[in-house]
């Protein structure tokens, strides 16, 4: 009877696989402890911004007066000529002072990272001139570029050239401007370019040398390349910070002569604290802003598609 029971004892039924309730993801507790800075940085980021453009919509003096005027501000300032004036001034500084950084930093980048004995000595004193705020060096060349009492103009008589003017005549200002500019800021380039140097792969230069290549072609076909991403990074710092540029010509010129050295910042200085035209100075600066962007995302769209084309080359 046992086993009769036994026999007709009903199988257990198979356990039906319940579904898992996926888990929750459990917010990381350092988050909270970067939404403070994340908000104050975020605030003291956009909140000029907007206030910026707000208040470029008003004309308002730096007094009682404060009128809503839209985009009269704007049409005012792109329709006149000193404007356009100033702002092709900009580029020109930025391009010439850009174009000698980067050529004579990364032709010193790669002098010193060959040398063996003395690059310790020859790195430090080619970052001296970096140590040295803008505002002073600005100073210090406005002394020794002195037509009566300069040095360099001293040493020009020594070797019969007649004195110049430099930083006071229209023809020369700007170009001088920059020369200081690139005596001041190359050893930054000077500094990222060697330090990307010394971190490329040694294995495609051996490679390049034992195929035979000589210096010149190691250093288009291999270093170039591998050096195109940090080249980009300095581009895009160095671009932005001429366009930028104020404190050398403000120690220097002011501007003059003429406005044959105002640039986009001494303009908004000047129209915001000598004109009182704080309206005025926010618009300038609020279309210049724009343009620094629109620079900026070029850059690295361009980055991006060189990118793009060399590992094209590298896949077969």
């Amino acid at each position: 009877m046992a086993d009769m029971a036994t026999k007709h004892q009903p199988l257990a039924q198979p356990i039906e696989a319940t579904p898992r309730s996926a888990p929750r993801r459990r917010c990381s507790p350092s988050y909270f402890f970067l939404l403070p800075t994340l908000v104050i940085i975020g605030f003291l980021s956009l909140y000029p911004i907007v206030y910026s453009v707000v208040l470029s919509l008003y004309d308002w003096n730096w007094g009682a007066r404060m009128n809503f005027v839209g985009l009269r501000n704007y049409t005012n300032l792109l329709s006149g000529s000193e404007f356009w004036q100033i702002l092709g001034q900009t580029f020109y500084f930025a391009v010439g002072a850009v174009t000698i950084e980067v050529t004579l930093g990364l032709v010193l980048a790669v002098i010193v990272n060959g040398l063996g004995f003395g690059a310790n000595i020859i790195r430090t004193l080619l970052l001296t001139p970096l140590m040295v705020s803008g505002i002073v060096v600005a100073l210090i060349w406005k002394v020794m570029l002195d037509p009566m009492l300069g040095i360099v103009n001293y040493f020009l008589s020594v070797v019969g050239l007649p004195p110049s003017p430099f930083l006071g005549s229209q023809a020369t200002a700007m170009n001088t401007i920059i020369a200081i500019d690139a005596w001041w800021q190359t050893s930054f380039v000077f500094i990222i370019l060697l330090a990307g140097l010394q971190s490329l792969p040694a294995e495609p230069h051996e490679a390049a040398r034992v195929d035979g290549a000589s210096a010149w072609q190691t250093f288009w076909s291999v270093t170039l390349p591998l050096l195109r991403p940090v080249l980009f990074t300095v581009l895009i710092f160095r671009t932005i910070d001429t366009l930028k540029v104020f404190d050398i010509v403000f120690g220097t010129t002011g501007g003059g002569p003429r406005l044959a050295t105002e640039v986009i910042q001494t303009m908004t200085y000047r129209t915001a604290f000598s004109y009182l035209q704080m309206s005025q100075a926010m618009t300038v600066m609020v279309i210049f802003s724009i343009v620094i962007v629109i620079i900026s995302l070029i850059y690295l769209k361009l980055e991006s598609h060189g990118e793009a084309s060399g590992r094209g080359k590298d896949t077969p």
